[in-house]
């Protein structure tokens, strides 16, 4: 456990808190230069609390912690900038479901908590499929309810008085339920294999 809210103060949905006693974290971008708040980075973390290498795995281990020691933990966030949440850590994804679409970022997890607020949705899962035109297309699937109205247009339609168009679907499916692995997290993995082109022969 790297962060948490107060005990005492507010405790804000959408974030994950500061870091505890003794713990050190930072978001940085690309160059590995820390970021400043409000600006979406890759999470770092460093402290006693975090393992010290992989068991005979130098390589992966020197791909996986800085030349400072801070663990890169492929989650990408930001701290928050102002409101009652200032200085708390904020998550938006993984960074292997990090879309790139026409030379864009779209964050998943921003468009799936829209999704998700919407009449007759259980859960939904954003992917990025393979696209000729620009390298990502942004997919969505989605859980709904028995005898829900949604068409893949009516979400798509929504969505757009919402978000930039490149961050809207350009493909809408719906599912009975969503893959998960033995800890219970969606494999999106899965789900781009499913809904992407067909692998060329």
């Amino acid at each position: 456990m790297n962060t948490s809210n107060p005990l005492t103060g507010a405790r804000v949905a959408g974030t994950v808190g500061r870091p505890l006693s003794g713990i050190e974290m930072r978001v940085v971008g690309d160059d590995g230069v820390p970021l400043a708040p409000g600006q979406v980075g890759s999470v770092q973390v460093r402290g006693p609390n975090v393992f010290a290498a992989y068991w005979r795995m130098p390589e992966k281990t020197r791909e996986e912690f800085t030349a400072d020691g801070y663990f890169k933990t492929g989650d990408m966030g930001e701290w928050v900038q102002d409101g009652p949440a200032r200085g708390y850590l904020r998550l938006v994804g993984r960074a292997k479901d990090l879309i790139i679409t026409g030379g864009l970022n779209v964050y998943p997890k921003e468009i799936e908590e829209r999704i998700d607020k919407m009449d007759g949705v259980i859960e939904t899962a954003i992917i990025g499929v393979p696209d000729p035109d620009f390298g990502e297309s942004v997919t969505a699937v989605v859980v709904a309810r028995s005898g829900h109205a949604l068409t893949e247009g009516r979400v798509i339609a929504a969505l757009k008085g919402e978000i930039a168009s490149f961050k809207v679907p350009k493909r809408v499916y719906f599912v009975d339920d969503l893959p998960r692995n033995a800890m219970g997290k969606v494999q999106k993995n899965v789900l781009r294999q499913k809904f992407g082109p067909p692998a060329k022969s």
